[in-house]
């Protein structure tokens, strides 16, 4: 069975809210590096006239994914552009009383 990325996760819950969404990093063969739009968006959405950029990550790694985006040159020009900006950082929980778990999302909004 393949392992769901945190990108396709992401994906099915936009989906679920009614985002329409498209994936804007892409792999690249030569440099052997994953390329994401303006360097900080995975996935692309719209709906009813607002525009909602993701980045996903794990959930440890969701500060240093907003101190990059902060950082990031195009950010200041994205949020100009009334662009709502998103974090998800994806983890497993303990589900109390259990000895099972569920993936859940903590969302930063930027």
């Amino acid at each position: 069975m393949a392992k769901i990325t945190p990108t396709q996760r992401s994906l099915a819950l936009l989906k679920k809210e009614g985002w329409s969404c498209w994936i804007v990093e892409h792999w690249n063969p030569f440099s052997r590096t994953r390329l994401d739009l303006y360097n900080f968006i995975d996935i692309l959405c719209i709906k009813e006239g607002f525009t909602l950029g993701v980045q996903t990550t794990s959930r440890a790694n969701i500060r240093a994914r907003e101190t990059k985006i902060l950082l990031n040159e195009y950010y200041p020009l994205i949020k100009q552009a009334n662009w709502l900006i998103e974090i998800h950082g994806w983890g497993k929980l303990k589900i109390k009383g259990t000895n099972e778990y569920k993936w859940d999302c903590k969302i930063l909004k930027l």
